[in-house]
């Protein structure tokens, strides 16, 4: 059983998957359904984590917009993601960062990875 859940796994995942970090600033393009019609969502902000493995495996986005702070978790495989842009690397020390929920302003920002 355990085989046949893995090739299914296995076939639903991305060949092109997006390469991207935990503390990078990204631009998420997700597909959104508005009744007969597809458009195409723009959501920036830093990633805050990843998590899981295979094709179960997750990112959350947080945003500040108008004040308040504003996450999302979508599925990296997710065919209702277009891509994922990345617009800086962010330079941090740990694999989750939670501590940015409790900063608002330049105190929720992030180093940027110099190379």
């Amino acid at each position: 059983m355990n085989e046949i859940i893995k090739k299914i796994e296995a076939e639903q995942l991305k060949e092109n998957a997006p390469e991207f970090h935990v503390g990078d600033t990204v631009k998420v393009y997700a597909k959104i359904k508005e009744g007969n019609r597809e458009r195409i969502q723009v959501f920036e902000g830093t990633v805050l984590k990843r998590q899981g493995g295979g094709a179960r495996e997750t990112f959350t986005v947080r945003k500040s917009s108008n004040g308040i702070g504003v996450e999302k978790t979508w599925p990296v495989h997710s065919p209702h993601v277009e891509k994922v842009e990345v617009i800086r690397r962010g330079k941090v020390r740990r694999a989750k960062l939670n501590y940015l929920r409790q900063r608002v302003g330049k105190a929720a920002k992030v180093k940027e990875l110099v190379k």
